[in-house]
């Protein structure tokens, strides 16, 4: 299978040069998407607050990687920049070699609500950012259907977001980042308002989709199962200033099933990541 094939390419790169004790392989491929050393900075004075310090990483096209860490560790920072929703204080972000400045189509972004508008429908609300960036409704309507299939919500085209369960609205936005192709998609705490069942039975259905779409992910969460289940590596990151504390290879077999949760591996995997999170001092 396609999918099978770019996995057994090899494992993500993600190299992190914010701390020196950090054990990083070589890598002759281009990343899809770079952070150089990335601080920013909120307020000034007595006020100044230090939100993320000197965050490098390396991500390779095709890779699903989970930023993991404490509530307040600066992970929406870290994505909103990576966005290009705001700037960094200093260092920057690369994506294919070039600056992201501000935000664009090559990014699709998944909001921690699903920030749908009520008085649009749900093929309309997917239609969003077609009519945002001054496209053609008429060149991605097939588009979006072939979206809501891929969703498993077709026939939910003309409903209205009231009409929906809070996993099935999750799905539309996605669908709505998803409609331009983007070859990077952002996602912050997408499944963090859900109950731990449907929270579950998302993670299994984002995993098909990526597994459809093929885009390079970075998923913000400070769930450390499911950075464990859904991810190729797992990027911990130090509570605030945020900063890279240490770097997880996930060995465990795609496609995942839910049942991989009980797994011997899996277990050790998020008892070392918890581990990592909590440490106190200094870094890794």
């Amino acid at each position: 299978m396609a999918l099978a094939s770019r996995l057994a390419q090899g494992s993500a790169t993600i190299s992190s040069v914010a701390r020196s004790g950090s054990s990083v392989k070589p890598i002759e491929a281009s990343p899809k998407i770079e952070f150089r050393d990335v601080t920013k900075t909120f307020g000034a004075g007595a006020k100044r607050m230090v939100a993320l310090d000197r965050v490098s990483l390396s991500i390779e096209d095709g890779r699903f990687v989970s930023i993991l860490g404490e509530s307040g560790c600066g992970k929406t920072t870290l994505l909103r920049i990576a966005a290009g929703l705001i700037p960094a204080t200093h260092g920057r972000v690369l994506m294919d070699g070039a600056p992201v400045t501000k935000p664009g189509r090559d990014m699709g972004f998944v909001f921690q609500q699903s920030v749908l508008l009520e008085w649009r429908t749900v093929l309309e609300n997917i239609l969003l950012p077609v009519e945002i960036f001054g496209l053609k409704r008429k060149d991605y309507r097939d588009k979006a259907l072939d979206l809501l299939k891929m969703m498993g919500l077709s026939g939910f085209e003309d409903h209205y977001p009231i009409q929906l369960s809070g996993g099935m609205q999750q799905r539309v936005s996605i669908a709505r980042a998803l409609i331009l192709k983007p070859s990077v998609l952002l996602m912050d705490e997408p499944f963090g308002a859900l109950d731990a069942i449907t929270r579950e039975q998302m993670n299994v259905e984002l995993l098909r989709i990526w597994s459809l779409s093929r885009t390079t992910a970075i998923f913000i969460t400070h769930d450390i199962a499911e950075a464990a289940f859904l991810s190729d590596r797992v990027v911990v990151l130090g509570s605030r200033p945020g900063c890279v504390r240490q770097i997880f290879d996930i060995d465990l077999p795609r496609p995942r099933q839910a049942d991989h949760r009980f797994d011997d591996r899996f277990t050790k995997l998020c008892r070392d990541m918890k581990h990592a999170m909590t440490a106190r001092g200094e870094q890794q």
